[in-house]
């Protein structure tokens, strides 16, 4: 039997105890926001199609979301059974359709796997997922008739005995969506809160005929709801925790792993090293037998074999074989370096290539050029490569050597074996093999002071 679902997530919410401007569910948890990680385990658990349902400031939260998935709107938040309602022709003639909640990050893929499979191997018209809280304050409670569903009672709603259950709704379920559909005719508002609960549905259904299954979560941390800048926090370290340990599992040693930030979609090869203090986020790749760390940051960079890289930040950027970054570097988008290349302490590239074995030590800015093989940066060398309006490209041949404080003034061309003298300001081209003297000649002023001082 198939176990093809589709999923909507909820995530119209505005977030009232953030206390933030920001959307709820665009908070991040290390470097994602908290929707994305719930449409990016729905798609790893096989969704066919997902609808995301928005509200509150809709149009931010659609442009970080993008095309990827379709969108409902909720102009009113008149409740989780209103929200699911905007999903309109999306849930007609699904046999497995997934609610979901975009502030519930932790959510695994295997999770919903599983309730897939047993909703249609079950042969269910709606199966809600519950867990088991020692303390089960605020949520609504899974109320059994013997082993059987009967009801979900909110928090609000409940009497005493009710409140003692310590079975709760998680608030993921999979619905039969015409089933579904046929339940929101019959939906009222008739509670405390004036709203209309999704909940309610799995009553109407049960009582029309239809069959409702349980499915009791194995681990509660993944239906975490975040509702706070707190509950952030927590999400924040169970997830750190999660993709740490997978690492690590996976032959990577953190020296420090309570003060390593990966991120999920990062990949990291065996026998690397990462070093307290590191943030490693974005599409990162990184290869095997490096060492990353202590306190760089790297965003959606590769860095292949035997890098070195040391209290350094990269984003966007290409690191080859063999090559050590830092301390202090900086390579900026679109700057891509080659095998055994030295990018010293003070440096920053910038949309440039550095070719193989090329070593640029210290105190040296390097943007807009393509740099050839075996260069040597004197200390304080700049490409001047911005006339306040326009960009323009350096190009420097194989085996060149630049003084130190060298300014090499773009558009402009150094040819291979080409020398520049210490203190140059290179406005023309250079042709290979020669040397470059580009600065005044030195005059001794003799008895200048005492001039002066008469």
């Amino acid at each position: 039997m198939s176990n093809d679902f589709k999923a909507v997530i909820l995530a119209a919410g505005q977030g009232t105890r953030m206390k933030s401007k920001v959307p709820k569910v665009l908070h991040k948890i290390i470097d994602k926001p908290m929707v994305d990680y719930v449409i990016d385990e729905s798609i790893k658990a096989g969704a066919s199609d997902i609808c995301v349902i928005v509200g509150h400031q809709s149009a931010m939260v659609k442009a970080m979301i993008g095309d990827r998935v379709k969108f409902g709107l909720q102009t009113e938040q008149l409740g989780t059974g209103h929200a699911v309602m905007q999903a309109g022709d999306f849930l007609k003639g699904g046999k497995a359709v997934a609610v979901l909640c975009g502030d519930t990050p932790l959510i695994r893929a295997e999770t919903l796997q599983k309730l897939a499979q047993k909703h249609n191997s079950e042969g269910n018209d709606v199966t809600v997922v519950s867990m088991i809280l020692d303390e089960p304050f605020g949520y609504g409670r899974v109320i059994r008739s013997g082993e059987s569903f009967d009801k979900i009672v909110e928090q609000k709603d409940a009497n005493d005995e009710e409140k003692a259950c310590k079975e709760v709704n998680t608030g993921v379920y999979i619905f039969d969506g015409d089933k579904l559909l046929d339940a929101f005719d019959k939906l009222t508002n008739n509670n405390s809160q004036g709203e209309y609960y999704l909940t309610d549905t799995l009553e109407i259904i049960k009582n029309n005929g239809g069959k409702v299954g349980i499915m009791v979560a194995e681990d509660a941390d993944e239906f975490l709801g975040v509702n706070s800048k707190l509950q952030l926090g927590e999400a924040a370290q169970i997830m750190k925790r999660r993709i740490n340990a997978y690492h690590m599992l996976n032959g990577v040693t953190l020296q420090d792993p309570e003060n390593t930030y990966i991120g999920k979609d990062v990949k990291i090869g065996a026998d690397t090293l990462i070093l307290p203090g590191c943030y490693i986020e974005g599409n990162t790749e990184i290869g095997e037998d490096c060492i990353i760390g202590p306190n760089s940051r790297i965003t959606s960079s590769k860095i292949n074999n035997c890098v070195t890289v040391q209290n350094s930040t990269m984003i966007d950027a290409f690191v080859d074989n063999y090559t050590t970054v830092g301390p202090y570097a900086y390579l900026r988008p679109n700057s891509k370096i080659g095998e055994h290349v030295r990018i010293g302490d003070f440096v920053e590239i910038k949309n440039s290539s550095i070719d193989d074995g090329t070593k640029v030590s210290h105190l040296t800015y390097v943007g807009d050029s393509d740099v050839g093989k075996c260069v040597n940066f004197g200390c304080g060398t700049v490409t001047v490569n911005y006339d306040g309006k326009n960009k323009f490209r350096c190009k420097i041949g194989d085996n060149v050597f630049i003084g130190c404080n060298t300014n090499l003034v773009a558009p402009v061309e150094v040819g291979d074996h080409a020398y520049t003298a210490a203190g140059s300001t290179i406005t023309n081209d250079v042709p290979g093999d020669s040397l470059a003297i580009a600065r005044s000649r030195q005059e001794n002023k003799e008895g200048w002071r005492v001039r002066r001082n008469k």
